[in-house]
């Protein structure tokens, strides 16, 4: 075979993203939050943006402004001839500064489960020792609040026995609050629960202790026959159970509820709905009027100053230039949301309608991946609440009537009718199919035990309540 070392040329073409475009999708992407954040360390590493300033009614004198700028230019002119070179060579630039985003961190207002155990384990009057055994516990449990390790593995790890380990996890670890931290699984968890609340010995106690299994899968005349009771008291003794709290921690974990600022909001005026930016809290940039001249001072100005100046300016323009462009585009991706949904508006999650992003790319004359980013991590105020953009978002089934219906209000639709059955009799998938075809909706029944799943609601023999 032969086998030489040749140069070739060929014809291709590759998309290539500059950092002007990426900057564009990044902006495009982020929420209001976060974009405050972005346009806020963008005005510190560019000193040709400033924030627009709203009037606020107080006149000042034209020389004394034109004084003021002047002053500035001198400084910053005097800055760049003394610094700009050393900036160079420390290796400082655009890219690099851009790619460090630097956002305020903020304290948890909810306090986390390690800490809140801490300081009620230190209040307890206990030896030193048995305060490091605890402090070793608290750390080692998960964010349900459960203790994944054993006690064997703890008091390897610490070199003490495991029955001090156990003493100190059942009297002082497992007596904190919430109740049930410290457990080992699920019915020691609720055990604990019983326990601190004064009902050891119970008939729900009973029940967790000794019938866990037949209490998860709802056999509930079994129990009632084990423990020689009326299936009235075991269904009271089940719901009593369901009161209590599976995953105690949870409560307190990082991952817990945060608060969402809209994007943007959604008015009824008398009968149209006007859409609206949340950007309030956005500084207003425009390009420094000051700087500009230091463009056109000639040879006063080095050369390389008056690049570092005309690179930052067409930054600056740009950042601008994309923002509004952000601003254009989440407006027309909302307003045409709006016209497909307005009888969800108007009426309610029933009469959601499906849509796909695609056939909002078709209709705004933009590509699906970009109305992707601006649906998401958004949300959207409405006078029927506050929705993630991708609520808006669903795929269709077929009805009798001709049209499609949306699979959000199909889900609805399901638990609305679980909602109200009989708790004695619940209804099955395929009478959840039949329900729902005699109203008009074609579904077959693995769709339903789909969304069923989804919706987390257990099947019909789980459901069972005699």
């Amino acid at each position: 075979m032969d086998m030489q070392i040749r140069q070739q040329m060929a014809l291709k073409q590759q998309l290539v993203m500059t950092p002007k475009m990426q900057q564009a999708l990044k902006l495009l992407q982020v929420p209001a939050l976060q974009l405050e954040q972005l346009l806020r360390t963008e005005m510190i590493a560019n000193p040709m943006l400033e924030e627009v300033i709203e009037d606020t009614g107080l006149e000042q004198n034209d020389d004394e402004t034109d004084q003021k700028h002047e002053e500035d230019l001198e400084r910053w002119e005097e800055y760049f001839e003394n610094h700009f070179n050393d900036s160079l060579d420390n290796g400082y630039s655009r890219g690099s500064f851009e790619a460090k985003e630097e956002f305020e961190r903020t304290q948890s207002d909810v306090a986390t489960l390690q800490s809140l155990l801490l300081e009620q384990l230190r209040l307890l009057s206990r030896p030193e020792s048995d305060l490091q055994i605890g402090e070793y516990i608290i750390y080692s449990l998960d964010d349900r609040g459960f203790l994944e390790m054993g006690v064997e593995e703890i008091g390897e790890k610490l070199g003490v026995d495991p029955d001090e380990i156990e003493r100190v996890l059942r009297e002082a670890v497992q007596t904190l609050d919430p109740p049930g931290v410290g457990a080992r699984d699920l019915r020691e968890c609720l055990l604990i629960q019983l326990r601190q609340s004064g009902r050891e010995g119970s008939l729900a106690w009973r029940i967790v202790e000794s019938h866990m299994d037949d209490l998860e899968r709802h056999r509930f005349q079994q129990i009632a026959r084990a423990l020689r009771v009326p299936i009235a008291d075991v269904m009271e003794a089940f719901d009593e159970i369901g009161g209590l709290e599976p995953r105690p921690g949870m409560a307190h974990s990082d991952d817990g509820a945060r608060a969402v600022v809209p994007d943007l909001v959604v008015d009824r005026v008398d009968d149209e709905y006007i859409i609206n930016l949340n950007d309030r809290n956005l500084p207003r940039l425009q390009v420094s009027p000051a700087y500009r001249k230091l463009i056109g001072r000639g040879s006063k100005t080095s050369k390389e100053t008056k690049a570092y100046v005309v690179e930052r300016l067409n930054s600056a323009n740009w950042l601008i230039k994309t923002i509004e462009q952000r601003r254009q585009t989440m407006l027309k991706v909302m307003t045409q949301i709006v016209d497909v949904q307005r009888d969800f508006l108007d009426k309610g999650i029933a009469h959601l309608k499906p849509l796909t992003l695609l056939e909002v790319a078709d209709v705004i004359g933009m590509h699906e991946s970009t109305v992707s980013r601006v649906t998401n991590g958004k949300y959207v105020q409405t006078p029927r609440g506050v929705f993630e953009l991708k609520f808006f978002f669903s795929s269709s089934l077929a009805s009798d009537r001709g049209d499609d219906v949306s699979s959000k209000s199909v889900k609805e639709r399901i638990v609305s009718l679980i909602r109200e059955e009989d708790s004695a009799r619940p209804l099955s998938d395929q009478a959840i199919v039949e329900r729902l075809s005699a109203e008009g909706l074609k579904i077959a029944r693995r769709t339903v035990a789909k969304y069923r799943d989804q919706l987390k609601i257990l099947p019909a023999r789980m459901r069972k309540r005699q």
